[in-house]
């Protein structure tokens, strides 16, 4: 879900933010890595999910934090309340470590998905828009050549617009 270059107005007023003056660094991950990678990474960076890419580092998804935890799970204890719930608590907090080498290409669902992405200079109400119509707690944001120059998260998003209205 890329915003319409054809929908945009110029941007010159001083002080207008775009998407790219609150745009992050942070950590991608490619078809090819492991699921417990993926777990890890959004984990130990704390994030509500994480940007797929592909070899040029242009964004191809958007995995929310429930997906990549659901492609931890296996099918039959999600399927199956009973059956999970009979796993011992000694394994049951263990259960991902199971997974192996399988890959996030191995457990993303096989439909095309546009990116949830804009272009650096989207407004805020653009991406606050995208993130809302898309149910996707990150945006990638994106140059002229569709790669990934940076992340809004849903948190970096509220917070500046919570910030940016107290000088009023």
């Amino acid at each position: 879900m890329t915003v319409s270059e054809t929908t945009r107005l110029p941007r010159h007023r001083k002080g207008f933010m775009q998407a790219s003056d609150i745009a992050v660094s942070l950590p991608t991950v490619t078809a090819r890595d492991p699921v417990v990678k993926a777990i890890r990474v959004m984990a130990l960076g704390r994030l509500p999910g994480l940007i797929l890419v592909d070899d040029e580092g242009r964004p191809r998804k958007v995995l929310p934090g429930t997906q990549v935890l659901r492609m931890g799970i296996p099918g039959a204890y999600q399927e199956d309340p009973q059956l999970a719930r009979a796993v011992d608590e000694a394994h049951a907090d263990r259960f991902w470590h199971e997974l192996g080498d399988l890959t996030l290409e191995d457990c993303m669902p096989r439909q095309v998905e546009r990116p949830v992405t804009v272009p650096a200079d989207a407004t805020l109400l653009e991406v606050a828009a995208l993130m809302a119509r898309s149910q996707r707690p990150l945006v990638g944001v994106v140059d002229a050549g569709d790669s990934l120059i940076g992340v809004i998260t849903l948190e970096r998003l509220l917070t500046h617009l919570v910030l940016s209205g107290l000088g009023d």
